[in-house]
C-alpha cells in the first residue's frame, strides 16, 4: 500500500477511536503517525526493510507494526474491526458544522442516531432540542448545517477561490471605519484547494461592516449574523466567514485564523514556555486570565503586538510566511534563523511548458510570444504535444520541424524582446520509450517528457517507465509527475521519491506544473528535494495567452515547498538558461 494511503487510514482510525470515546493521547498518536508519514521523504519500503520505522519521529512500536502490515499486505484487522463496529453514517456526521465526537456519541446513545438522515429526522421531531446539553438553538443550527451540506458540500481550487476573495477584500478595505482587512485560513496559506473563505477586519464600527457583508451582491444566503461574526453563502457555493475585532487584537487574530491548526498548537506551546499565553484574543502574560469575556476589561494586560512579524519576534522567531505555517519544520527554522528567501512572482523570467494552436492550444505561436513579451519575460519555451497525443492534435516529426523553423525565423526577425526556445512535450510511451527518436529530439532546445496514457499501470511499472524516460539522453525535464487533476482525477501510482532520485542522478529538471488543477510535483516534496540539488521549473502549461498567468499559482506552491530563486530554472537570466539547456 502506498504511503499516503496508509496515512489516510491512520487518520481514519483516529477519527473512529474518537467517536468511540477513546482517550485523547491514543487518538493523537494515530494523527501524529499520519503526519509523520506525510513528511517522510525517504522510501517507506526501504525504511521498513532496514528496521528503521520506529526511529521516525512520531511513530512508536505499536504504530510501526500497523504501518508495516498495511504496507506489506494492504490489510489491518484492527482497522477492519474498528470500521465494522462503527456505523458509516456516524462518521459522516462529523461533516455537520458544530458537531464533534462527544455530541455525536450523546446523540447516538440517547436517540439511536446513526446517520445524517436519522439526525435530520430527530431534529424535525424536536427530539434533539429535548436532550440535555443541546436545546432548541442547537437543534435549529444542526438543521441549517444539514441543509447547507446538502446544497454546498465541495471544495474549490485556490485559483478560483482567490479571485472571489480578492473582490470581497477590496470591498471590505473600502468601507469607512475599517482600519485593516485581510483574508485568512487555507486561502492565505495558499493550499491547493479551499473549503471556505475567511475574512478578518479591524474596526471599531462592526455593524457597518456586517451590514455591507451580509447585504453584498453575490450573497445568496446569510447563514449566520452576529455583532462581530457573520457567514454568507455565495453564488459559487463558497461559504464566506467574517470576523471583526478591535485593532489591538488584529494581528494575533490574523495569525490564529490563518492557521494551520498544527502550526498554531506549536506556537501556543512556545508562548507558554516563555510565560505567555497566545490566542485569537491576543498575547498575554501567563499569570493573567485570557478569555473572550475578559479581553474587553483587561486591555492593559495585552503584550503589544503591532504586526505578525512582531508577534514572532516576541516569541524568539524570525517571521514565518503564511505559506509555510503547516507544522512542517517552520518553527525550528525560524528559531535558528535559517529561513531562505522564498521565490517571488517577480523572480520569474520565462516558462517552458506552453502550447500553441499547432496542437491543442488556443493561440498561435506569435500570440503566445506577444503575451510573454507583454509580461516582460526574457524567454518563452514552446512545448506542443507529440504525435501519440492524438486527442491533443500532437505534432508529427514533420510538423514539429516546421515549427522549429518558424520559431527560428521569429527569433531572427527581432519582433519581440522575448527569446523563444524550441521544445516539445514528448509522450512517455507505456514501455518508457519516447514518442520521437533521438535524431528528432536532438534538434530541439529542450524536451519535456510526460505521461498521457496507460494510467492504470502498477506503481512499479509506472515508476520504471518514467525513470527510463528521465534517463534518456535527450530528455530535459519531467512534466506533471503524477498526472493528477485536483478535484477531478487521482494521481496514477508512482514512487515519486525514486523519480526524484533519478532526476538528481541524471541532472534533469522536474517541473512544478502551475496549472491550478495540477500543481504537480506536490509542494510537500520540494523542500528536501531542493536541498538535495533538484532543479525546478515552474511551468504554466499554458494553452492560451491568459493562462500564462498560471505561473502565479506555481509560485504559490513553490513557496509552500520552501523553493528559492536559485533552484528554479526560469528565474535565471537568458544566457544562464541557454548554458543549462546546452548540457542535455
Amino acid at each position: 500500500m502506498l504511503k499516503n494511503a496508509i496515512a489516510e487510514i491512520l487518520v481514519e482510525i483516529a477519527t473512529l477511536l474518537e467517536l468511540k470515546g477513546e482517550n485523547f493521547f491514543k487518538v493523537r498518536a494515530y494523527r501524529s503517525g499520519a503526519r509523520a508519514l506525510e513528511r517522510l521523504e525517504e522510501d517507506l519500503g526501504e525504511i521498513i526493510e532496514q528496521g528503521k520505522l520506529q526511529k521516525v519521529r512520531g511513530i512508536g512500536a505499536t504504530l510501526a507494526q500497523k504501518i508495516e502490515a498495511l504496507y506489506k499486505t494492504d490489510q489491518l484487522d484492527f482497522y477492519e474491526d474498528l470500521k465494522a463496529s462503527t456505523p458509516a453514517g456516524i462518521v459522516e456526521m462529523l461533516e455537520i458544522s458544530g458537531l464533534g465526537a462527544k455530541k455525536i456519541n450523546a446523540l447516538h446513545e440517547a436517540l439511536g442516531v446513526d446517520s445524517i438522515a436519522t439526525l435530520e429526522v430527530a431534529c424535525q421531531k424536536g427530539q434533539v432540542a429535548a436532550l440535555s446539553g443541546f436545546g432548541i438553538k442547537s437543534e435549529i443550527k444542526i438543521l441549517k448545517a444539514i441543509q447547507n451540506r446538502k446544497a454546498y458540500t465541495r471544495r474549490y481550487l485556490w485559483w478560483d477561490a482567490h479571485a472571489i476573495a480578492a473582490s470581497i477584500l477590496e470591498g471590505l478595505k473600502s468601507l469607512s471605519g475599517v482600519e485593516q482587512a485581510e483574508y485568512a485560513g487555507s486561502l492565505r496559506r495558499k493550499l491547493e484547494t479551499v473549503g471556505d473563505l475567511d475574512f478578518l477586519v479591524a474596526s471599531s464600527e462592526p455593524s457597518i461592516v456586517m451590514d455591507w457583508f451580509t447585504q453584498k451582491t453575490g450573497a445568496v444566503a446569510v447563514t449566520a449574523r452576529g455583532k462581530t461574526k457573520s457567514s454568507i453563502r455565495l453564488e459559487s457555493g463558497l461559504q464566506a466567514d467574517l470576523r471583526v475585532v478591535p485593532q489591538e487584537q488584529f494581528f494575533c487574530a490574523l495569525h490564529h485564523f490563518t492557521g494551520s491548526k498544527e502550526h498554531n498548537v506549536m506556537l501556543r506551546q512556545r508562548a507558554l514556555e516563555r510565560g505567555l499565553s497566545l490566542s485569537e484574543w491576543g498575547l498575554f502574560r501567563k499569570s493573567e486570565k485570557v478569555s473572550a469575556q475578559t479581553e474587553k476589561n483587561e486591555q492593559h494586560s495585552y503584550v503589544t503586538v503591532g504586526s505578525e512579524a512582531e508577534l514572532f519576534d516576541r516569541l524568539g522567531l524570525s517571521y514565518i510566511p503564511p505559506e509555510l505555517r503547516e507544522g512542517l519544520g517552520e518553527i525550528e527554522a525560524a528559531e535558528a534563523g535559517t529561513f531562505p528567501r522564498l521565490i517571488e512572482e517577480g523572480d520569474i523570467r520565462g516558462a517552458f511548458h506552453n502550447h500553441t494552436s499547432a496542437s491543442d492550444g488556443h493561440h498561435s505561436l506569435e500570440e503566445m510570444v506577444a503575451a510573454a513579451d507583454a509580461l516582460g519575460w526574457d524567454y518563452l519555451g514552446i512545448a506542443d504535444h507529440s504525435k501519440s497525443s492524438v486527442h491533443a492534435n500532437g505534432l508529427s516529426e514533420e510538423r514539429l520541424m516546421q515549427q522549429v523553423e518558424q520559431i527560428q525565423r521569429l527569433n531572427a526577425s527581432g519582433r519581440f524582446q522575448t527569446h523563444v526556445f524550441t521544445g516539445v512535450e514528448c509522450d512517455i510511451l507505456p514501455d518508457g520509450s519516447l514518442d520521437f527518436d533521438a535524431e528528432v529530439l536532438g534538434k530541439l532546445d529542450y524536451v519535456v517528457v510526460s505521461v498521457h496514457s496507460a494510467f492504470l499501470q502498477s506503481e512499479e511499472d509506472m515508476t520504471a517507465r518514467i525513470i527510463r524516460a528521465i534517463e534518456h539522453p535527450c530528455s530535459t525535464m519531467m512534466g506533471h509527475m503524477t498526472g493528477r487533476l485536483l478535484l477531478r482525477r487521482e494521481p496514477y501510482s508512482v514512487n515519486q521519491q525514486k523519480v526524484i532520485d533519478a532526476a538528481i542522478a541524471c541532472n534533469k529538471i522536474v517541473e512544478l506544473n502551475a496549472n491550478p488543477r495540477r500543481l504537480d510535483m506536490d509542494w510537500r516534496l520540494w523542500h528536501k528535494a531542493m536541498e538535495r540539488g533538484l532543479l525546478c521549473s515552474i511551468n504554466p502549461d499554458a494553452h492560451s495567452t491568459e493562462r500564462l498567468l498560471y505561473y502565479r499559482a506555481g509560485v504559490n506552491v513553490a513557496r509552500k515547498g520552501w523553493l528559492t530563486k536559485d533552484r528554479v530554472l526560469n528565474t535565471w537570466g537568458l544566457d544562464a538558461v541557454k548554458a543549462r539547456l546546452g548540457q542535455k
